[in-house]
């Protein structure tokens, strides 16, 4: 960088009348350069090489920290000129800031500051000369106290010239009328380049997409886009849903306007290795009439950003078709929402602005800011190729090998022209390319026809051509060096105000060539935590991951929240936003056509009686090559069949009872509960009670009682029969009454005592005990009695 020696000045800069060429005598001052001096910067947004007669580029001034400057004079000279005429001048500056910067009085060409200041930057518009021009030098000279420095060479200078149109072939635009003959076919391709590796700044992972392409071949009179102008409904619709839907419409109304509709699907996600995933295409015509063309499709999530061509005039000044077109493109802004990042909360513009290219400079939170200004890295590049000219053609340029072989062969192709009666295998591979140099090739690839369901339906064509080149010549052969993800960024340097923070990532594998991979494993960049950082302000954190999407398909919603770390001192409410909720676009909701057969019989039932299940099927008859189908292959439902009998239930039998004598011959008892009674003609339940004999010892018997007569043994017998009535004892339980006894007077028996169980079989007992004994009577005979008997034996 070479700068000429300071020129002392007496003062502030001295004015001089016009008579005195000023304006000259700030490119004259020149004299013994120093090397190395860079502390102040011209720039023009992008950095071009070339500029575009007619367009309007951002020019910034700047001095890097911790320099700074006073004054400056910016001027744009044609080369070659010294300044003293105003012809001279090259193409119009227009004042940004009117307290920063204003048209200097004796020099009108010429822009200076408003009030000589402290100042780091200023930035001005500069539209540029008209075609043929030639080229342009743009010249500052900065003022740092008392001393003007002067520049003529390097950073306060910068040089362009005119650029040339792409292949000589395109007119300038407008181009109103054409006088092609014929008509000619082409194919648009599209190559999108947004991806998190050359466009990291707050990459949107998740949900990155490309809209569905939508455009038209048509005449002057219709304007789908133009820079300056207002988005239709349908523009709107493409730019803030991603949906073609109204736009279509709105092409389709236009009538003799209109050629030929353009259409591509969406692109999810938005990029993919081209040997993943080809490039979109579509092919359209154009005539005499209609031989302009135009596109847009959607960024996506972002507020209402797109990118596209408007009006690309494909007649050439010698009444002939243009050959190629590559346009590399950066995003616009439809001017419908206030949005600054890809996922900012929908914020309508109000009133609507005109649509206008992003630049670099829009909003520090914007994914393409850059604090000095540089261009945007595009983010898509579109290709369009002649594929075919037909009819009589009135320019002088023969028909190459292409245009004669797709005249011959080529066949009518419509976006989405497959119908679903047509079933295909996936797309082979491209084929190798027909050319080994750089030169334009073709290669080809194929697909099988599978099925054809209705023969009264065509199938279309199952070959495909495209244009290409030898390896090594294409732009979009990716790296041999595979790099990791980027790790999450991390938290911001500081708390309040800018800040730094960065990420990393790391090689997976280098190149096979042993060569040294070049891509960056660090990334830094500026952040803003509390933008408003004074006494009284509070504290908050930065914000957190956005939620997942409240849709799997179409439009959705989601939310990201921060904290308050600290309130304001005075006791005020915090008024920074702490939750911000935003729209969010997933795949659309479509499903994929399933080819299926009708549904099979029923199966049997799994059971031969009860309750059961039972089972169709139905077969997919598309190949999965198709995608996945949703739809159920097998159905299941429950089947009932006459209640199955069900037979008694008992439990285990309980343990015998003790003896129900003390002497002579008793019985014994044991019992089972019934637990489930038989159903539907089961087997019914068998006994749930059983006795025994038992005996203990034989009854000693007083002698000098005697015999009992036999009227006396039958009152007794008849006595004992019905008390074991009255009392509701087992059969052949054999009691005594207290008469029995000869010598002891016994007490009547007790009441029964309580079951032992509430249910499934207890026992009971009662006694009878002696009351009083004579003399004579054995002991033996007035022995206390007991008896037992089973109780509650239904089941619980």
């Amino acid at each position: 960088t070479r700068i000429s020696p300071p020129h002392q000045l007496d003062g502030n800069i001295y004015v001089a009348g016009k008579s005195d060429g000023y304006c000259s005598r700030i490119l004259r001052a020149q004299g013994t350069r120093n090397e190395g001096y860079n502390e102040f910067r011209l720039r023009v947004e992008g950095d071009p090489e070339n500029y575009q007669p007619g367009s309007t580029y951002r020019v910034t001034l700047y001095a890097s920290s911790p320099a700074y400057f006073r004054g400056f004079t910016l001027i744009a000279l044609k080369e070659g000129r010294e300044g003293d005429k105003e012809e001279d001048y090259a193409g119009n500056f227009q004042i940004i800031d009117e307290e920063d910067t204003q048209f200097m009085i004796n020099c009108p060409s010429a822009v200076t500051e408003s009030t000589p200041r402290r100042r780091t930057r200023i930035q001005v518009f500069w539209t540029a000369p008209p075609s043929s021009s030639g080229c342009v030098t743009l010249k500052a000279s900065i003022v740092q106290k008392r001393i003007i420095y002067f520049q003529d060479e390097g950073s306060l200078t910068k040089r362009m010239c005119e650029k040339e149109s792409l292949y000589g072939e395109t007119t300038e635009k407008p181009l109103l009328d054409c006088c092609a003959c014929g008509t000619a076919k082409y194919r648009v391709t599209f190559y999108g380049n947004w991806s998190e590796k050359v466009h990291p700044k707050d990459y949107p992972r998740r949900a990155n997409h490309w809209s569905a392409i939508i455009g038209a071949s048509h005449s002057k009179n219709y304007v789908l886009w133009e820079y300056g102008g207002y988005a239709s409904e349908g523009i709107k619709k493409v730019a803030e849903l991603g949906s073609p839907v109204s736009m279509e419409e709105e092409i389709r109304q236009k009538g003799d306007d209109v050629l030929t509709v353009i259409k591509m699907k969406a692109q999810w996600p938005a990029w993919q290795p081209l040997n993943v995933r080809a490039a979109p295409s579509a092919e359209f015509s154009v005539d005499r009439t209609r031989h302009l063309m135009s596109f847009l499709t959607m960024l996506g999530p972002s507020p209402d950003w797109n990118v596209g061509l408007s009006a690309e005039d494909l007649c050439t000044k010698e009444c002939g078709w243009a050959q190629r077109v590559v346009q590399d493109m950066i995003p616009w802004d439809a001017g419908t929402d206030n949005g600054v990042t890809y996922e900012s909360p929908n914020k309508p513009t109000v009133p609507q602005e005109k649509i206008r290219p992003l630049t670099s400079l829009d909003h520090p939170q914007s994914p393409f800011y850059d604090p000095e200004g540089g261009a945007i890295t595009p983010v898509a590049r579109v290709v369009v190729e002649r594929i075919a000219r037909k009819g009589e053609q009135c320019n002088v340029v023969p028909d190459n090998v292409d245009d004669i072989v797709a005249d011959i062969a080529q066949e009518e192709k419509e976006e989405d022209d497959t119908p679903e009666t047509c079933i295909y295998s996936n797309w082979s591979p491209w084929s190798a390319c027909s050319s080994a140099t750089c030169d334009k090739g073709k290669r080809m690839r194929q697909r099988m026809l599978k099925a054809q369901l209705d023969l009264s339906v065509p199938c279309p064509h199952t070959q495909d051509f495209e244009p290409c080149m030898g390896p090594g010549c294409s732009d979009e052969e990716g790296s041999t060096c595979t790099m990791s993800e980027w790790i999450t960024w991390s938290p911001c340097s500081m708390s309040c105000g800018m800040g730094l923070r960065s990420r990393e990532r790391y090689v997976k594998q280098f190149p096979d060539d042993g060569s040294v991979c070049t891509l960056p494993t660090e990334e830094n960049e500026k952040c803003i935590v509390n933008e408003e950082c004074t006494p009284n302000s509070c504290l908050v954190t930065e914000w957190g991951e956005w939620d997942s999407c409240s849709a799997t398909c179409g439009l959705g919603m989601k939310r990201r929240e921060r904290m308050v770390k600290m309130p304001p001192p005075d006791g005020s409410i915090c008024g920074a936003e702490v939750l911000e909720v935003e729209k969010c676009m997933m795949p659309e909701c479509h499903t994929i056509p399933c080819m299926l057969s009708p549904w099979s019989d029923w199966s049997d039932c799994s059971v031969t009686c009860g309750k059961g299940m039972r089972t169709r099927q139905r077969v997919l008859k598309s190949p999965v090559e198709l995608g996945e189908c949703i739809e159920d292959l097998e159905q299941v439902e429950k089947c009932m069949l006459p209640e199955c009998p069900t037979d008694c239930m008992v439990s285990e039998w309980t343990e015998w009872s003790e003896c129900n004598k003390s002497c002579g011959k008793g019985h014994m008892i044991r019992t089972r509960i019934v637990k489930l009674e038989p159903q539907f003609g089961g087997d019914s339940c068998p006994e749930t009670v059983q006795r025994k004999k038992c005996k203990i010892r034989k009854c000693n018997r007083d002698d000098g009682q005697g015999q009992v007569n036999s009227d006396e043994k039958k009152r007794r017998k008849e006595a004992r029969e019905k008390r074991r009535s009255k009392q509701g004892g087992p059969q052949g339980e054999e009691t005594m009454s207290p008469a029995e006894h000869p010598g002891c007077k016994m007490r009547p028996w007790s009441s029964w005592t309580d079951c032992t169980k509430l249910c499934g079989g207890g026992i009971q007992e009662r006694l009878m005990t002696a009351k009083k004994r004579l003399k004579s009577t054995q002991l033996p005979s007035c022995k206390d009695r007991k008896e037992i008997r089973a109780c509650n034996v239904y089941p619980c």
